[in-house]
């Protein structure tokens, strides 16, 4: 079926070329109505049965010279195996949390997955990309438990409310989803990603702007090619204030003649600090006071108001739960799609040890 091949990398991942002719048997079906599952099946064959090293996930068909399809192919990978006397499945493993009120309350891991994922769900969330949030909040929760003892309910990842919460929010649909979610935490249980013999920390964001970014403050954050997220709603946002709301909420008079001015930004473009009116304020602040959907923003100062242009939707840190949809789309599975994201992790699992008893 396919004639010849290449391997290409576009400066930032290895792409295969596989190339067709019109003239070959189920070629101009394949390259426009197949059902990509049996494409990417017969892709992985070709690339056994022919000994290539391909190391990447994209793929081009290219007929006649011109690419007709794209597609992604899903290595799959399994769980290291961490060999463990102590219980951590969902339901034997107990998270104390701390709630705002400084009160403990302690559930079970399940429980607490339960409400760490329904805090961050937003719609269409394929079971896969549940999964794969599934597997960092659990590593977030051995964490907390294993250094602090407890998880405080409100943090820099998640707002914790126990699942009966979200009854209302969830409507009609609310059994489906509570189904979907524990089904997601059962296929996941005891795993947790890995990094250089730590657990890490559950960055998760709706969309970015194409890329993800690195943080040297945790090297397992790799800044990695999402350009499925701009084809995302939050792509390119904005939202305007007039200027008697601007001075009521940062505390200080504004109008049109105030200065407003960046005065630092990150190598990727995320401000950290600005000036309004002869007043600094930090970036992340700023996010907070005007429910910003990002640290990555414009400002177009008007004659009646001002209009604040962001750019994605989080801190593009991590996971995107937009681009995890689009390769679970493209036949990723959760460990795939952990692995894309956070390509520097291994993906392990805890196992119970099996205890002989003498009749």
């Amino acid at each position: 079926m396919f004639y010849r091949y290449e391997i290409k990398n576009n400066g930032v991942e290895d792409i295969l070329y596989l190339y067709l002719s019109m003239n070959y048997e189920f070629s101009k079906e394949l390259a426009s109505n197949s059902d990509d599952k049996d494409l990417k099946r017969r892709t992985n064959n070709f690339i056994k049965n022919n000994g290539i090293k391909f190391q990447g996930n994209k793929v081009y068909l290219v007929v006649d010279g011109i690419i007709v399809k794209a597609f992604h192919i899903a290595k799959e990978e399994e769980p290291e195996l961490f060999s463990t006397q102590m219980s951590y499945d969902n339901l034997g493993f107990m998270v104390t949390l701390e709630l705002e009120n400084n009160t403990h309350v302690e559930v079970t891991l399940e429980e607490f997955l339960l409400g760490a994922l329904a805090t961050n769900m937003v719609p269409n969330l394929s079971i896969d990309v549940l999964k794969a949030m599934a597997v960092l909040y659990r590593g977030y929760a051995y964490m907390e438990m294993d250094k602090n003892k407890v998880i405080k309910a409100v943090n820099d990842f998640f707002v914790y409310k126990p699942i009966d919460y979200y009854k209302l929010a969830f409507s009609s649909d609310y059994d489906n989803i509570l189904s979907t979610l524990k089904e997601a935490i059962r296929q996941t249980d005891g795993m947790f990603l890995w990094y250089q013999d730590q657990y890490i920390y559950p960055f998760i964001h709706v969309s970015n702007y194409g890329y993800t970014l690195k943080d040297k403050r945790y090297p397992y954050l790799s800044s990695v090619s999402s350009p499925w997220d701009m084809m995302s709603p939050f792509y390119v946002d904005s939202v305007s204030f007039n200027y008697e709301f601007l001075s009521k909420v940062l505390g200080f008079v504004v109008t049109k003649d105030s200065e407003f001015k960046i005065l630092e930004i990150s190598p990727y473009g995320k401000v950290l600090k600005l000036s309004i009116a002869g007043n600094i304020i930090d970036g992340r602040n700023f996010l907070k006071l005007f429910h910003l959907k990002s640290q990555f923003f414009s400002i177009i100062v008007n004659m009646n108001n001002i209009v604040i242009v962001t750019r994605g939707f989080g801190d593009a840190l991590g996971l995107s739960l937009f681009g995890a949809c689009q390769l679970a789309d493209n036949g990723c599975s959760y460990a795939n799609i952990l692995n894309y994201y956070f390509p520097n992790t291994r993906l392990c699992e805890y196992v119970k040890e099996k205890t002989s008893s003498n009749n």
